[in-house]
């Protein structure tokens, strides 16, 4: 803390110094010294692009460091190999700045640090090969006005955590003394005897109990934070500190009922109007099946996947499994189990209620011309609530999706946390769903809708070269950040990971490739490469995700410590997995329920591996939860910016 408040007291003189020479929108900065026991190479990192300014406007308030608290603890780093560390690190090297000498490290969790810190080896590898060493007065480093910003982030975290881990110090005294007071009380009880006056008397005046530094340590904290943090405002100091639990209401619970009731009203016209229509039969109305059903296909397993999350949520909890912490979701913001359904039952209802609203129309002999927008005016409502700026509608909750979103997308760039894979890995289940998506962005986008001209986007071919990458998309970012992973932490097992994924996009280029020439050599290569793969995947669910099939298991085939009291549970999940897994079967066997259309079987089976998600979800978390396999924080840590060295390190 001392470190930072002397460098941006420098910088802030720094500033004024020159304020009348230099450019107002010039970065100010503080020329420190690099020690001559480091290498001299030239820091590429003084400023960062803006756009990681842009991609910051997603963050809320008490999100915004959370980037900094995602990294990993620095002193894991320091173990490797030299060249490793400086890619894991902003900048690792040892400077002399007001007379201390100091490392800084910044951790690479954007991909304006990511790519600033491979340039700057890059950089040193390639053009400060012969000037290794340093001359007698070191070579300079500017730290500027943006690394201190990180820097303060850091700090700012590391506080709000040990005031937390404090609480929970506490918490864990006094839970102890009440089970003492009890377990004796109980002995009394039992026995007849008076013993608990006098071991009371003892436990109460031992130092574990009477001690008061932990209280001493928050007002401390509080202290410092409200100084240097909270601009001298206790009340926005304990904010941070101590947020507000957000309390469950019964008007959620009434407005599930309600809603769920208005979906099943709805649903169940729309299914007596489609059948008297006959749209959903083998020879049904074609225009409304192309263009109208992928919106209602794509709402539907969007949120079947948003209600079966719902469901985790429940069993997590019923199982004691802290979710929260595994996915570092902010307490005060995170999604209950309730607002998930809420969220579903509100959503389906509007989106039933159009759709059965739209089938009327065409139903009373409107024209499709006249009625086609409306499906697109639900998709577009829908991307207006998403990115709604306003605090409503759980403002927090849905640009911390965006902000998971950005991350998958851009892998590799971004540092892996557990929240961006699982999501990365629900999208690898939602293959169907974004086709869906594509294809009505380009029905709309391009007006095709004006002229029910629904084949336009399958003859074109950019367009149709698009539908298929669509298909190989969640598995390249999945395989990205195993990349990623592999590369910060050094463990060949995600490598072995990423080339589940690699036989995943093999298996789906040979469907495709199945789609366009249906020969019997390629259904030989579609069933070469999915048999494969199935394989491959179902030996990373059960051994690696959910940790099952350990031989020497007290539990059959299982595992140790499981969480569930019902061992059947378990090897019911695992053949329904296994079930769930061969729906590729589908595409071979090309079977079709007798009487529906074909695009209702595909939302069939796409809803079941929707199913199947839901539950490798529940049991994925488990194995989190009891044996940490994917090697995350088992307890939560904050990287600090700054490391003092002494003169012999």
């Amino acid at each position: 803390m001392e470190i930072l408040i002397e460098l941006k007291s420098a910088l802030k003189r720094q500033r004024n110094k020159g304020s009348t020479a230099q450019d107002p929108k010039e970065d100010a900065s503080i020329s420190c010294t690099i020690s001559c026991e480091e290498e001299s190479i030239k820091d590429k990192t003084e400023q960062e692009p803006a756009q990681d300014n842009t991609a910051d406007e997603f963050e809320s308030n008490d999100v915004q460091f959370s980037d900094s608290l995602k990294s990993d603890e620095m002193g894991k780093s320091m173990r490797m190999k030299r060249e490793e560390g400086k890619l894991r690190t902003l900048s690792g090297r040892v400077f002399n700045c007001q007379g201390k000498n100091l490392r800084i490290n910044i951790p690479l969790t954007t991909p304006s640090r990511t790519l600033s810190a491979i340039s700057y080896l890059v950089w040193g590898d390639l053009v400060n090969q012969s000037s290794r060493k340093c001359g007698p007065e070191g070579s300079k480093l500017n730290i500027n006005k943006t690394k201190l910003h990180h820097a303060e982030k850091m700090i700012k975290g590391a506080f709000i955590e040990l005031y937390k881990g404090l609480g929970y110090l506490k918490t864990y005294r006094n839970l102890n003394m009440l089970a003492f007071v009890k377990i004796l009380k109980k002995f009394d009880k039992v026995t007849g005897k008076q013993v608990l006056p006098i071991y009371l008397k003892v436990v109460e005046s031992s130092y574990f109990n009477s001690s008061d530094k932990v209280m001493k340590l928050e007002d401390e904290v509080e202290e410092l934070f409200t100084k240097h943090f909270a601009e001298e405002d206790k009340r926005k100091t304990m904010k941070y500190l101590k947020p507000h639990q957000r309390k469950e209401s019964h008007t959620v619970t009434f407005f599930i009922g309600l809603f769920t009731g208005c979906f099943i009203a709805l649903f169940a016209g729309y299914v007596i109007m489609a059948h008297i229509s006959g749209m959903y039969r083998g020879q049904s109305d074609t225009i409304y099946m192309e263009t109208v059903y992928p919106v209602l296909s794509m709402f539907s397993l969007l949120f079947l996947h948003f209600f079966l999350y719902g469901c985790n949520i429940v069993m997590w909890r019923k199982a004691r499994i802290n979710y929260s912490f595994i996915f570092e979701l902010a307490p005060t913001k995170e999604l209950k189990y309730r607002d998930v359904f809420l969220i579903c039952t509100t959503s389906m209802t509007a989106v039933v209620g159009v759709m059965f609203v739209h089938l009327s129309l065409v139903a009373k002999g409107y024209s499709y011309s006249r009625v086609q927008a409306i499906p697109g005016l639900l998709c577009l409502l829908f991307l207006l609530l998403l990115v709604c700026p306003f605090n409503i509608i759980y403002k927090s909750s849905r640009y911390r999706f965006l902000r998971v979103i950005r991350n998958t997308i851009l892998s590799p760039l971004y540092k892996v946390v557990m929240l961006d894979f699982f999501m990365a890995d629900q999208l690898c289940s939602q293959v169907p769903m974004l086709r869906n998506l594509e294809y009505v962005a380009c029905y709309y986008i391009t007006g095709s809708f004006k002229t029910q001209d629904y084949g336009f986007c399958m003859r074109t071919k950019h367009y149709r070269d698009l539908a298929y990458a669509v298909s190989f998309l969640p598995y390249y970012w999945r395989a990205m950040q195993c990349a990623r992973r592999w590369f910060d932490e050094g463990q060949t097992t995600h490598l072995v990971n990423l080339g589940k994924y690699v036989s995943a996009m093999l298996a789906a280029g040979a469907k495709v490739a199945y789609e366009k020439e249906r020969s019997v050599g390629w259904l030989c290569l579609v069933v070469v490469m999915s048999s494969a793969a199935t394989v491959y995947q179902l030996y990373w669910d059960y051994v690696r995700d959910w940790g099952l099939l350990q031989f020497h298991s007290k539990n059959p085939w299982l595992r140790n410590e499981l969480m569930l009291r019902r061992k059947i549970i378990y090897y019911f999940s695992m053949g329904l997995n296994l079930v769930l897994r061969l729906a590729w079967l589908q595409t071979v066997l090309h079977s079709n329920f007798e009487g529906v259309d074909y695009r209702v079987t595909g939302l069939f089976l796409a809803a079941l591996e929707v199913i199947r998600r839901g539950q490798w979800n529940f049991y994925r978390l488990e194995n989190e939860h009891l044996n940490n396999a994917g090697k995350f924080r088992a307890v939560k840590t904050v990287p600090l910016p700054f490391h003092e060295v002494d003169d012999e390190d």
